[in-house]
C-alpha cells in the first residue's frame, strides 16, 4: 500500500460487496473518511449461479473515481481478468485484488499477471477457493514477477462442504503455513467472507490481529439489508467504526520469536478441533435422520450387527492412520452413546 501506511496496524479496507449506484458509493465512501485507508467494492461480481446480480461493471469505475476527487479516499476493485485489469489501470485506481474463484486457475492468474507487467499498482491476492498452500504461492508468484508494485496476501477463508458456523472454514494454519515459506508476505484478512454473517466478524477480526496480520478487508453498506449481494455479512458504517474502535491490537515484537512456533501449533490443533466439532455436529444430524426413519418403520433404536460393523471397519481404518485401536473405540463408544440418546429421544417424542 502507500509508503504512510505501511507502519499503520490493521491497514483498513472497506466498502460494500458490490457498486451499485453512484449514490451509494459515495454515501458509503463518506461515512468511512477517517477510518479505513482504501475503499473497495465490486465491480464484476463472478456469481455461482447465473441470473443473480453479478456488478454494475465498467460504470462503477467511474463512480469510484469520484470517491477519489469528492471523498479522497484511494480505491480498488476485484479483477478476474485481463480486461478488468485494463480498464482498472485506465481509470487510474488505486490498487486492486484478485479474489479467490480466479486464484484458483493459474492461466487466468498469468492473464491477469500479464496484464499489469511493469505497472506499480498494488494486488492483493486473495487465496483460492479450497486449502491448496503452493496454489496460493504460485498466484502470488506469478504476479510479483510481473508488476512493480507491493503485492499482498489476502486471507478469506476456504469452502467446506456442510460447514454450518461460517461461510468459509478459517483454517488459520494455512496463511501462517504461507507466512512461514513467504517470510516477507504481508498478510492481510478478509473477515466477512470467513464469517458470512455479521455477528462473528468482531471475532475473526480480532483473531487476524493476534495473529499479527497487517490489515483488513471489511464489507459494508448503508442498508444491508438491502444489498444486491452478501447481504448478510456487511456491516453499517457505524457498526464497521465500532469494530474497529474494540478491536485489541498486541506488540508483535512481545517474545514472538520464542513463542512462535508453539503457537502455531496451538492454532493448527485449534483449526482441527473446530473441524472436528462441526463433523461431530453432522454426524448427529444423520443420527437424527436414522432415528426418524427407524421411528417411522417400527425398528429399534440399538442394531448390534450395525455397532460390530463400526468397531470392525474403524479398527482398520485406526491402524492405517496409526491410532492406538483402544483409543479410537473408547471414542467410537461415546459417540455411539451419544447417537443411540439421539435417537431413542426421537422415538420417544410425540411426533
Amino acid at each position: 500500500m502507500t509508503n504512510n501506511l505501511k507502519n499503520t496496524r490493521p491497514i483498513v479496507i472497506a466498502g460494500p460487496c458490490s457498486a451499485e449506484s453512484r449514490i451509494q458509493v459515495l454515501a458509503i465512501a463518506t461515512a468511512l473518511k477517517g477510518h479505513a485507508h482504501y475503499f473497495r467494492a465490486g465491480l464484476w461480481k463472478p456469481r455461482t449461479r447465473p441470473n443473480s446480480f453479478e456488478g454494475v461493471g465498467e460504470e462503477g469505475l467511474k463512480w469510484l473515481v469520484d470517491v477519489q476527487k469528492e471523498v479522497g479516499l484511494p480505491v480498488m476493485t476485484e479483477v478476474a481478468d485481463a480486461k478488468h485489469v485494463e480498464l482498472a489501470l485506465k481509470h487510474g485506481l488505486d490498487a486492486v485484488w484478485i479474489g479467490a474463484r480466479t486464484t484458483v486457475s493459474p492461466f487466468a492468474v498469468q492473464n491477469i499477471a500479464d496484464a499489469l507487467k511493469g505497472t506499480g499498482t498494488p494486488v492483493l491476492v486473495k487465496n483460492p477457493m479450497h486449502a491448496d498452500l503452493k496454489l496460493w504461492m504460485g498466484a502470488i508468484e506469478r504476479v510479483s514477477h510481473s508488476t512493480k508494485g507491493e503485492v499482498y496476501a489476502l486471507h478469506r477463508g476456504f469452502s467446506s462442504y456442510g460447514l454450518k458456523k461460517y461461510r468459509n472454514a478459517p483454517m488459520w494454519e494455512v496463511p501462517i503455513g504461507l507466512k512461514a515459506e513467504m517470510p516477507d508476505i504481508q498478510l492481510f484478512c478478509d473477515p466477512s467472507h470467513i464469517s458470512g454473517k455479521r455477528e462473528l466478524i468482531q471475532s475473526v477480526s480480532q483473531k487476524a490481529m493476534d495473529l499479527g496480520m497487517s490489515g483488513l478487508m471489511l464489507e459494508t453498506h448503508h442498508n444491508p439489508s438491502e444489498a444486491l449481494s452478501d447481504a448478510a455479512q456487511q456491516l453499517l458504517p457505524s457498526d464497521l467504526i465500532q469494530l474497529l474502535d474494540n478491536l485489541t491490537i498486541r506488540d508483535l515484537n512481545l517474545d514472538l520469536s520464542q513463542t512462535s512456533d508453539i503457537r502455531d501449533l496451538r492454532l493448527k490443533m485449534d483449526s482441527i478441533d473446530e473441524q472436528l466439532v462441526e463433523l461431530l455436529s453432522g454426524r448427529m444430524n444423520v443420527a437424527r435422520a436414522i432415528g426418524d426413519y427407524k421411528k417411522e418403520h417400527g425398528l429399534t433404536v440399538l442394531q448390534l450387527a450395525r455397532w460390530k460393523e463400526i468397531i470392525k471397519t474403524r479398527r482398520v481404518w485406526s491402524e492405517e492412520v496409526g491410532l492406538e485401536e483402544e483409543f479410537l473405540k473408547l471414542v467410537l463408544e461415546q459417540v455411539h452413546k451419544e447417537s443411540i440418546r439421539i435417537q431413542t429421544e426421537i422415538l420417544n417424542s410425540e411426533h
